[in-house]
């Protein structure tokens, strides 16, 4: 197991992780956080070489994608940097990418109930005003469960606050800061539930951040 306890904060920088080779030929990964070696939860950032494919499968709890960099495909179709799926258990596909492509993969971490399958370019949807001069693009919300891309201008500071049932970000460009370290474009934290921190951002910056989905110990409500 890597990174299994939940009620522990974990911060990685991807850039200073080597990739691991994957079961498949041409795939590679550097694993953030994996239950066990090929199934169960899981959470890496994936790269396909140029021509790399998977054969037709599933995922019995569900995958979650956002395309970082190059264009990934299935057969229903070709999906450039900026494009978020959810791919919900039952959901078949065979992935592939001609040109090469980089991806953040969520394996088997879908709420019960959570069906739908989504498929959202970034790129083409519009952000809206969040809290103080964030921009906010929500991208999939259920139950608890809320993920969006959020842009931070140079400068912006955030309110101190409690994550509610934990919080994920992966920095996607600029560098997000708070009271506990500095995290550059590539750097994937996980906080756990009711931590707290005090955010801001000294050039603009974008995040994946997902809140509300990660396990609750008990007597810690």
């Amino acid at each position: 197991m890597l990174n299994m306890n939940f009620n522990e904060r974990v911060v990685i920088n991807t850039a200073r992780v080597e990739w691991k080779r994957s079961s498949m030929p041409g795939v590679w990964r550097k694993p953030l956080a994996r239950e066990e070696a090929e199934r169960g939860h899981a959470t890496s950032v994936v790269r396909y070489e140029p021509g790399a494919a998977f054969s037709s499968h599933d995922h019995p709890g569900g995958e979650e994608i956002l395309v970082l960099e190059g264009v990934f495909s299935d057969g229903s179709g070709d999906f450039c940097a900026g494009t978020y799926f959810r791919n919900p258990a039952g959901y078949r596909h065979a992935p592939f990418s001609e040109q090469g492509c980089v991806l953040l993969v969520k394996l088997h971490q879908f709420q019960h109930g959570d069906t739908r399958h989504v498929v959202v370019d970034t790129h083409a949807s519009p952000f809206r005003p969040g809290s103080g001069n964030l921009q906010v693009l929500s991208l999939h919300d259920y139950a608890t469960e809320h993920v969006a891309l959020v842009r931070w201008p140079a400068g912006e500071r955030f309110v101190r606050h409690r994550h509610v049932g934990g919080e994920e970000i992966f920095v996607l460009s600029g560098e997000l800061i708070d009271e506990q370290g500095r995290y550059p474009a590539g750097t994937w934290v996980r906080s756990p539930h009711l931590s707290e921190h005090h955010p801001y951002a000294e050039e603009d910056t974008l995040i994946w951040v997902k809140v509300g989905h990660l396990p609750v110990a008990a007597g810690s409500r």
